[in-house]
Parts: structure tokens; sequence; C-alpha cells
């Protein structure tokens, strides 16, 4: 069995202040769901201070990205060992970052491979968008994503490693992929094609989530199908209600 997760990626919002008052109004709710991994991704300037919120409650601490390299001149950057003083997570390869940061599936390898040598667990992203989707190129693409992303990757522990699947059309526009859409996409072509790169029982083992206007009132549809392990959050992990609501429908 594959322990649910669900992921809040805040994005470039909230302050320190405001960051600090949103995860301690959504602690009691979530830290009595314990069969759930719940995960913050909050901007950088965050991660100090919720580090030391979270300490001992169980909740989990994510980066939105970091550099391949341990160290040097990358202005604006942080590295592996930088994330890994506050975080246990990592997002890597988001379409925001792949469209406007000029992000490639082998940039994406270079950091899966950095953030599991510094004992990181990366939540990979991987997703069409609605040009390719209606050219029936969803396949290939996540196939491309998948295969170039883990090229030569080791990996001892499936566990660790989290796939996302975001239909790069679905985020932020409040248009969902059906459940059974997402399922079926995520169990012929995404997990099949993680079976060719780590075998049958590695990818049987590797959580994959569903992003793209995930909700509260949505996210059941999601859960309730065999390959969805969960959620990457957008808009609904800034609400109170909403984020947790989403945890309970993974419980």
């Amino acid at each position: 069995m594959r322990k649910p997760f669900v992921a809040g990626n805040w994005k470039m919002n909230k302050t320190v202040e405001e960051a600090t008052k949103l995860v301690s109004d959504m602690m009691p709710g979530l830290e009595a769901i314990t069969t759930v991994d719940r995960v913050f991704c909050p901007p950088y300037s965050s991660l100090m201070v919720l580090s030391a919120l979270l300490e001992e409650t169980g909740l989990g601490l994510g980066a939105q990205n970091m550099h391949w390299e341990a160290s040097g001149a990358f202005t604006g950057e942080l590295s592996p060992a930088m994330v890994k003083e506050f975080c246990q997570y990592v997002i890597l390869g988001h379409s925001e970052r792949r469209a406007y940061f000029a992000e490639t599936d082998e940039t994406v390898n270079k950091k899966v491979k950095a953030a599991f040598a510094a004992d990181l667990m990366p939540i990979v992203c991987i997703g069409e968008t609605l040009e390719q989707n209606e050219a029936g190129k969803t396949a290939d693409v996540v196939s491309r994503q998948i295969r170039q992303g883990f090229k030569e990757v080791a990996l001892p522990d499936p566990e660790k490693l989290i796939v996302a699947y975001e239909p790069i059309w679905a985020i932020g526009t409040g248009k969902a992929a059906s459940g059974e859409d997402a399922n079926k996409i995520i169990g012929l072509y995404i997990r099949s094609v993680l079976a060719e790169v780590f075998g049958t029982e590695k990818a049987q083992a590797i959580r994959i989530l569903y992003g793209g206007s995930v909700k509260a009132s949505n996210a059941a549809e999601f859960f309730n199908q065999p390959e969805i392990d969960g959620a990457l959050v957008g808009g609904a992990s800034l609400k109170v209600d909403d984020f947790i609501g989403i945890v309970k429908a993974a419980a």
C-alpha cells in the first residue's frame, strides 16, 4: 500500500508573517491525520521559520526549487545542502519553472540526482500543455519527461521519490482533468514508463500525485482512483479549510 501524500505548493505567495499564521491555523486540523504525508512548500523566505514551527509535528516541509550544484556563482539560487538544512522535500521541474525559467528535462535530471545525493525527497512534476493534449501527444510528452528526467538515476528506495502529474492546461485554470482520465494517464503512460526505467516492483511503490485545480470539493474524485496517491495542490493550499479538506479526502 502506498501512503497517501498531499503537498501544498504556495508558489510566490505569503510573507513570513502570513506563512506563520497560515501554518499555525492549519496545524491542529492536519496533525491529527497521520495516515497521510502532509507537506508545505512555501517560498524560500519562510523555510527557516516554518522549519522551527513544524518541528516534532509530523508535518513535512519542501522547497519549490533548487540548483544542482553544491556551491558557486549562481546568483539567486539555493544549493541542495541549503535546502536540506530546513526541508525534507523539494519540488523539481514544475511547469512554471519549465515555461518561465528555461528548465529542461536535462536540468531536471541533474536536480533529481543532486536531491537524492543530499538525502532530499524530490517531487518531480510532469505534464502536457493543452495543445499537446488536444493533439494526442500526452503519452509522448510524459514518457519523454520520465525517461529523460530519470536517466541514469539510481533509486534504492522508491518510497523516497514522488512524481506529480500536472496537466499544464489544468493548473490554476479551474479546469481539472477528470479522475478517470487522470487515472488512465497515470496507469498507462506514467507508471508503466516508470516500470521500464526502474523495474515493475519499484514503479508500484512510487507515489504518483495529481495536480491541477484540486479542491476540497473534487479531491475525492481523484483519490478514489487506484493509481492516484495524492495531490500537489496550488491555490487551495493557501486556504485553511480547503487544504485540510483535501488531506481528509486523501485519508
